[in-house]
């Protein structure tokens, strides 16, 4: 028989390599980081032994190794990304001997060094796949294990060597949620042409209930922004907050109606449609990308086709149970659900024992 102490399941040492282009998490907006900021706090809560590589000034209960002094897109000194997350890579696996796995959330940057790497390595792809050369890449580091955020997000690289899908999850007790009726319709996220802002905005014209706009702009969408977007602002049906960070989407969500989700891109994910379900706030969505994977149609929301839909489905939203939303949104966004899958994930990459999923 073995000893009791061999029976126990030992805890994983887990390097996390995160995107130095914002905090973990992020004081803003930064959908990446903030996952990584989650799975990392969830796995060190079921007793993981984590590391995190990312910028010093991230918030961790793990241990941190601080690349940069800070996020890249709030630093004044404008560094060069590159150059900071090469540096960062040179840590990574100088001390790669010290982990059962690494799991990279930094695009492909790291492949030639993790195929050069004996230990066992993952990569979770967080964008889109649908761009030119990113075939090649994928075709010349083919056996190197990539997780998905959806299935859909696998569409243009169905022969890459995926390991599982594993969706985004947020901790329980992150947003409290509400279950009044709601006031308004509500835009998160950022703003960009793929984004879908302006069909958001004739969504509030044409049924008259008020939109408010909580999102960023990036340098490249200022153009879009202040050609397409400004002159539809006018306070009143149509109110642009700005950027907002985690301790205000809890209200910003919650007093909403519902989240518009009218994106014209293979979403990858979607994580503002699993920050509104944790507030109890459904979600209208156009189908692309992992929207009908996301949305539970009658539950958690409605997925559209047209803006005549999205219009027609404003109505149908205030009969929806908020309770309901919630509770799916429990179910299967959960923080502790992902870090779960993500651990058996580690756990089989590390016997060999993989792909996990056809």
């Amino acid at each position: 028989m073995l000893p009791l102490t061999a029976m126990i399941p030992q805890p994983l040492r887990i390097a996390l390599v995160a995107p130095l282009y914002e905090s973990v998490p992020p004081a803003l907006y930064g959908g990446t980081e903030r996952v990584v900021s989650y799975l990392t706090e969830e796995l060190v809560r079921q007793g993981q032994h984590v590391t995190l590589f990312a910028s010093a000034d991230s918030i961790t209960s793990a241990e941190l190794i601080p690349v940069c002094g800070r996020a890249i897109r709030l630093d004044p000194a404008n560094p060069e990304p590159i150059a900071l997350h090469v540096a960062m890579l040179e840590r990574v696996f100088k001390r790669a001997s010290d982990f059962d796995i690494i799991h990279f959330h930094i695009d492909g940057l790291h492949l030639p060094l993790a195929r050069r790497h004996p230990g066992a390595t993952v990569t979770t792809l967080h964008g889109r796949l649908d761009l030119p050369g990113l075939d090649v890449l994928y075709r010349e580091f083919s056996e190197h294990p990539l997780v998905s955020i959806s299935n859909a997000q696998r569409a243009p690289l169905p022969w890459a060597h995926w390991a599982d899908t594993v969706y985004h999850g947020l901790p329980i007790e992150l947003h409290q949620p509400s279950f009044g009726t709601g006031r308004y319709l509500a835009f998160l996220g950022r703003i960009s042409p793929e984004k879908g802002l302006p069909r958001a905005i004739e969504i509030a014209r044409r049924t008259g209930i008020p939109l408010k706009i909580a999102a960023k702009v990036d340098r490249a969408d200022r153009d879009f922004f202040t050609a397409r977007i400004e002159p539809l602002i006018d306070g009143a049906l149509i109110e642009y907050i700005g950027e907002i960070g985690e301790r205000e989407k809890t209200a910003f969500l919650g007093e909403a109606l519902a989240l518009l989700f009218p994106i014209d891109w293979p979403e990858p994910f979607g994580l503002t449609m699993i920050e509104a379900m944790a507030c109890g706030t459904p979600v209208i969505a156009f189908r692309c990308g992992s929207v009908p994977e996301v949305v539970d149609v009658g539950v958690t929301g409605y997925v559209v086709d047209s803006l005549e839909e999205a219009v027609d489905c404003v109505g149908l939203v205030q009969r929806l149970d908020r309770r309901r939303c919630r509770a799916a949104f429990e179910q299967r966004f959960s923080a502790t659900r992902m870090a779960r899958d993500y651990r058996n994930i580690y756990q089989l990459l590390g016997e060999q024992r993989w792909p996990l999923s056809a």
